[in-house]
């Protein structure tokens, strides 16, 4: 299974170690699952988690850990943006996984309209909380 991680996904797993986010962020240190990134991303998260909002909960440390983890994922050097979506910061998203043939994409942002698409070609767009129930019954 190929599973997108939106970075709020990635993010949330860092701040709360009891919600789904952290569920999902563990299954896959655990093997359950491969993610897809991409460079676009990882320079999000770098970018992002100097942000001072995100500073004040974010662990440098952890941060680190979490990029050094994902250099292991299945990384897309190039991507090639058409996707057009509410919030165009989103559409590396969908690039993610329609050039890396994603399973899932998992976002809880509600605003950007990626949960209400639903999917894009094969990918499911879901929130973390049916991501859990439907592909990690196992797991949980």
């Amino acid at each position: 299974m190929r599973v997108v991680l939106d970075t709020n996904i990635l993010f949330s797993a860092l701040i709360s170690p009891h919600g789904f986010p952290d569920i999902i962020y563990r299954a896959w240190r655990s093997a359950c699952f491969d993610i897809i990134t991409s460079r676009t991303q990882l320079e999000e998260i770098r970018r992002a988690s100097r942000y001072p909002k995100l500073q004040a909960v974010l662990q440098p440390a952890k941060v680190g850990t979490m990029l050094n983890n994902l250099q292991r994922a299945m990384v897309l050097e190039n991507l090639t943006v058409n996707e057009k979506t509410d919030d165009p910061d989103d559409a590396f998203l969908l690039a993610m996984a329609l050039e890396g043939d994603a399973d899932y994409l998992i976002t809880g942002d509600r605003r950007a309209g990626l949960l209400q698409r639903g999917h894009i070609a094969r990918t499911r767009i879901v929130t973390p909380a049916v991501f859990c129930t439907e592909a990690l019954k196992r797991y949980r």
